[in-house]
């Protein structure tokens, strides 16, 4: 039973990093704007119309803005590596309206962003001196781990971005297939829940097949001005992600200004 119990907890957390690190994509600006537009839904005119014109900022003003671990107790905050980085070209949904919820779950800005910044956030486990090893193991699969990435967009587009992504949850709540390079991976059903942050939102609640086991995670996309920042959070605890990382979405929402 331990040694079952091991390499369970192993493999989990093989699979709890494969996905951190495949899903940190985002792509050089370039590559988004090419790509990450493709089987957007156009929004509706209501959605655009308020919001003056605005002039994207770069990646370096990205850079200053985005949550890091100074800005958060509890939490481990690091930097995508060069290799986890993925091309929106990469990630391919069966359903082309779903592609904006398959992207802002993969690491990829939603739209057409001029610039990107991209973290990976860990919740630090919590310590318990008198946990067997293998225990404390399988306590360590159950910490959140949270995709964050802004994009900022030139003129309407970060209005546009996020029409598209309220739009895909409405158009995707039965499910959808999603190609990762060269997997493939089924979203089981996608509910739209109420969270508010910034100056508008969009939140989800998916379910997820991961070979053969439900997988709970949540999704919010929001928007501060002209930069969209969007939250994608897993844990392989039972039950999944009960609730949205208020602290975490709260701590960038403060830096956006």
């Amino acid at each position: 039973m331990r040694t079952s119990i091991r390499n369970a907890a192993v493999a989990a957390t093989a699979v709890s990093l494969a996905l951190l690190a495949t899903a940190c994509g985002g792509g050089e600006s370039a590559d988004k704007g090419k790509d990450a537009g493709k089987g957007s839904a156009a929004p509706s005119a209501s959605a655009t119309s308020e919001a003056p014109a605005a002039k994207a900022l770069s990646d370096a003003e990205l850079e200053k803005l985005i949550v890091e671990k100074a800005d958060l107790k509890g939490y481990q905050v690091q930097k995508a590596e060069a290799g986890d980085v993925v091309p929106a070209s990469e990630v391919v949904t069966e359903k082309a309206s779903c592609a904006p919820i398959a992207h802002a779950m993969s690491f990829i800005s939603p739209g057409s962003p001029a610039a990107s910044a991209e973290r990976q956030v860990l919740a630090e486990p919590k310590k318990d001196a008198t946990a067997d090893p293998e225990e404390a193991l399988l306590g360590a699969l159950g910490v959140e781990m949270s995709a964050v990435v802004l994009g900022s967009y030139d003129g309407q587009g970060a209005q546009e971005a996020l029409a598209s992504v309220k739009k895909a949850g409405a158009e995707c709540a039965d499910g959808f297939t999603v190609s990762h390079k060269s997997e493939k991976n089924k979203v089981l059903k996608v509910d739209t829940e109420s969270f508010t942050a910034g100056e508008d939102a969009a939140s989800f609640t998916l379910t997820s097949d991961l070979e053969g086991e439900r997988l709970i995670s949540r999704l919010v996309v929001l928007r501060q001005g002209n930069t969209l920042a969007s939250f994608s959070t897993v844990s392989f605890a039972p039950g999944g992600v009960k609730e949205f990382p208020k602290a975490l979405i709260d701590a960038q929402v403060k830096k956006l200004g």
